[in-house]
């Protein structure tokens, strides 16, 4: 399909993967048109460039030469898309579209389509590898799900060979795309709304996404169990392997300093490079061994461009400052899955100082994922000296019963955990007369949390 002449249309532009696809088609040379409920950061630097953006949803923008693109969350008595079908339209996928763009990669026989999948990590993987090489000047092409704050963008097409992706196995829509170069960060059970018998299913929807090209490269985290077990049930891939230890590229010699660190890169066990990070924890340790992998693997020359690797301050909504009061400081962090908690605090705890007090305020994301992962959730605030669940974001689900936050504090015996209930405003007049000089306070979550830190701090501020 030749991009540059059609007509894109996106109900609910405003989401994060949505509008870095809206982005990269304006840059591409379409016709790019889009509406939301309520204005957000990603409409607005949307508006910046050019693309026509309706606040509230109404029929008369469906137009019978669009490609209309609608968010997953969108229903299906929705005007736009009652209007979309009474004109015969078929309703894309946002990955739809993203197997459209990378298509047109496949298609070159110079080119390398590098995308980045895995439980955790896909967002701080691809966001990296579309840093270096734009500081680099690689010019690469890039669709991910976050932005990248020196560069403030989440989409950008550029022209070059490079274009890299986050690919989303929540679903199962990663069964469509065809990489020139796979990267598995760690699968584990998750998304249990969608793979009902578990780790087996996601392991199967993975079998079939790497089956779509022969012979790409595979780029697998040697030192993740869901990695091991997927390798022992699919021996038929071209596997290059990342790790500690007994792996192709390995991390050698690290040393943690505060919030950064720093290793030796080793390549067949030969010295390559050192590689100095300004983000903290073991796991940006295995997120900085992906990319390397995947840039050395499309042949670049990784000690050409490792001063980017510190350089780096990391994601979007990964281990974000939000500001500091009365010398306590909030962070932000996306984390959502038991494994990702307990990686992120981990990280905090080791940087943090005796007169330092962690305070978490966790709201459990989706009542599915709640239920299916309750006893690993149990078992990840144990280093928390202060613990505040608020109410669960359901992301569209129905409640489920005996499922809930004040249920799951109430299980948390022997443990300082507080439920607090109401929206962030509420939540955050109730937090505040609890916190103390010296707190590091860090949100977890994927839902409103994110608000939270900056509710604090105006209510701080009001009083």
């Amino acid at each position: 399909m030749d991009l540059t002449s059609k007509k894109f249309h996106f109900i609910a532009i405003g989401g994060v993967g949505m509008s870095a696809i809206a982005k990269y088609l304006l840059e591409r040379g379409a016709k790019v048109s889009g509406s939301d409920i309520e204005s957000s950061k990603y409409t607005d630097l949307l508006k910046k460039i050019g693309i026509n953006i309706t606040i509230g949803h109404n029929k008369d923008l469906i137009q019978k030469d669009m490609i209309v693109i609608a968010s997953s969350a969108i229903k299906e008595t929705n005007p736009e898309i009652v209007k979309a079908k009474e004109l015969g339209l078929k309703i894309y996928h946002r990955s739809d579209i993203l197997k459209m763009i990378s298509d047109e990669f496949s298609k070159r026989d110079d080119s390398y389509f590098i995308g980045f999948s895995g439980t955790h990590g896909k967002t701080t993987t691809s966001g990296l590898c579309s840093y270096i090489l734009n500081k680099g000047g690689y010019n690469p092409s890039f669709i991910i799900g976050g932005i990248i704050p020196e560069i403030n963008i989440n989409g950008l097409y550029n022209g070059s060979k490079y274009f890299i992706a986050e690919l989303d196995e929540s679903d199962g829509t990663i069964q469509k795309y065809s990489t020139d170069i796979a990267v598995i960060n760690n699968m584990e059970k998750d998304h249990l709304d969608y793979y009902k018998n578990g780790f087996p299913d996601i392991a199967n929807t993975f079998n079939k996404y790497l089956l779509n090209k022969p012979n790409q490269k595979v780029i697998i985290n040697i030192d993740n169990e869901g990695n091991k077990k997927f390798i022992e049930l699919y021996k038929n891939f071209n596997y290059i392997t990342f790790g500690i230890n007994n792996a192709k590229y390995n991390a050698k010699n690290i040393k943690f300093m505060g919030l950064n660190s720093k290793y030796d890169l080793y390549i067949n066990n030969n010295f390559q490079t050192e590689i100095e990070l300004s983000i903290p924890g073991m796991h940006n340790i295995y997120n900085s061994l992906a990319v390397a992998a995947a840039l050395t693997e499309s042949g670049i020359e990784i000690k050409d461009v490792n001063k980017y690797f510190k350089t780096f301050t990391g994601m979007g909504r990964r281990f974000q400052k939000v500001g500091e009061f009365n010398n306590i400081t909030i962070y932000d962090d996306y984390a959502h899955h038991p494994s990702e908690i307990k990686t992120t605090l981990k990280a905090i705890k080791s940087a943090v100082q005796n007169e330092n007090r962690l305070v978490v305020v966790f709201q459990p994301h989706r009542y599915s994922r709640l239920q299916g992962l309750w006893s690993e959730f149990k078992t990840v605030f144990n280093d928390v000296d202060k613990l505040f669940v608020t109410d669960v974001y359901s992301a569209g689900e129905k409640e489920i019963e005996n499922i809930n936050s004040k249920k799951f504090c109430d299980e948390l015996n022997n443990f300082d955990c507080e439920y607090i209930e109401g929206d962030m405003n509420e939540a955050a007049i109730k937090i505040l007369p609890k916190l103390k000089a010296n707190d590091i306070v860090i949100t977890l979550g994927a839902g409103t949390i994110t608000k939270l830190g900056n509710c604090i701090i105006k209510e701080y501020q009001r009083k």
